[in-house]
């Protein structure tokens, strides 16, 4: 059995990672052999696939900050869809990265009718869709959506997809995440250092709308509080120096650990982080957030005048139930001020700091149970039955 996966950026190439580990694991237990070929990262080729292209570091959030990623996007694209051509697959699973995703989609429906394609982790349409041109494109090539949110599940099964919940796969993660005891002796974290994680970027674009703010508010903190380090997890080596650079610039007490996320988040007493699965991360883990993100100042202002969208909220966490969880601080509320600010009140605040914990466990219960990976699994190998049934 042939799968083709194709994803973009870090995140979408953690998630392949951890699908990919199922699939080879349910296909050993089931007798399958199994080829995988993907567009996706390191962390992908490390679980089993073979890469045909790398796309951990394509990806942008935004209208004009997707410019410079049109060519090597496109590029990708026709390279994936050339392969399609000649290796038509047994199945194709998307992960999220919306737009090669909804190429490669509609060239399967047009072109290899016959080869099932399933969706996991589908564009979140739900939450900022201004029309239903896109969801109707995803929902006509696929043959089967993962959801990973009960909203996802119920909007697109709503438009006429066949929609199975599997649940976050970042359940079956964190699960395995190191205790906080073992985390902070790793990183020789003292009993009485207040470690607080930053999460600046995992796109280029960040560097440069987020860590000033970010590491300035850090550096306002440190000020204000004794015994404070803080910790930067970073998954692109090519961020390393820049990042340096801005540690000496602000003169934080900071260290920079590569790949060792996880293991920050569950050691660190607090984070401030930019919106994405990050936040997830640090709400099951139990970490307490402040949350910002900011585009291109052009970008908003086509969003919101031009194309008139509106989001409920940008962070996971928020989405999950619809309200707000952790504090987000969102385009020009996103300063370093109002950053430095709402950390405080979180840091040397206990009521506050419980509150959010006791929401965490409120939106933990929306994320479904352990075996998430092996659900979506599970349901991609049987679409093999759907080959052999056709044939």
């Amino acid at each position: 059995m042939r799968i083709f996966i194709s994803t973009g950026e870090v995140s979408g190439d953690l998630q392949g990672s951890l699908l990919i580990r199922s699939l080879k694991k349910q296909a050993t237990a089931n007798h399958i052999n199994l080829e995988i070929v993907a567009l996706g990262g390191e962390k992908m080729a490390e679980a089993g696939a073979t890469i045909l292209g790398n796309t951990s570091g394509i990806g942008s959030m935004g209208l004009i900050e997707s410019l410079p990623y049109v060519i090597p996007t496109l590029r990708v694209q026709r390279q994936a869809i050339a392969y399609l051509e000649k290796n038509p697959p047994d199945v194709v699973v998307l992960i999220d990265y919306m737009g090669p995703n909804l190429g490669i989609g509609t060239y399967m429906k047009e072109n290899l009718p016959d080869v099932p394609v399933a969706y996991y982790i589908a564009p979140q349409e739900w939450v900022w869709s201004m029309n239903f041109q896109n969801t109707n494109r995803i929902v006509g090539f696929t043959n089967k959506l993962l959801a990973i949110f009960p909203q996802e599940a119920k909007y697109y099964q709503k438009h006429g997809a066949d929609v199975a919940w599997v649940g976050h796969p970042l359940i079956d993660r964190m699960a395995n995440v190191t205790t906080r005891e073992i985390g902070r002796n790793n990183l020789g974290i003292k009993a009485e250092e207040i470690a607080i994680a930053l999460l600046p970027a995992s796109r280029r674009q960040e560097l440069k709308y987020l860590l000033p703010l970010i590491f300035q508010a850090a550096k306002n903190i440190q000020e204000q509080l004794a015994n404070v380090h803080f910790y930067i997890p970073i998954s692109l080596v090519e961020f390393q120096e820049p990042i340096e650079k801005a540690i000496k610039k602000y003169n934080l007490q900071a260290t920079i650990v590569l790949n060792k996320k996880e293991e920050i988040l569950a050691a660190v007493d607090f984070a401030i982080t930019k919106s994405g699965t990050a936040n997830l991360e640090l709400a099951l883990l139990n970490i307490p957030q402040v949350v910002i993100y900011r585009l291109n100042s052009v970008t908003a202002w086509i969003a919101r005048h031009i194309l008139k969208g509106s989001i409920p909220f940008a962070s996971p966490v928020n989405l999950v139930v619809m309200r707000e969880i952790v504090p987000e601080l969102l385009q020009e509320k996103a300063t370093f001020e109002n950053i430095t600010q709402a950390a405080m009140r979180i840091l040397t605040n206990k009521e506050a700091r419980e509150k959010m914990l006791l929401d965490y466990q409120e939106m933990r219960q929306c994320l479904g149970e352990i075996g998430v990976c092996d659900r979506a699994a599970e349901e991609i190998l049987n679409m093999r039955k759907l080959i052999i049934t056709d044939s």
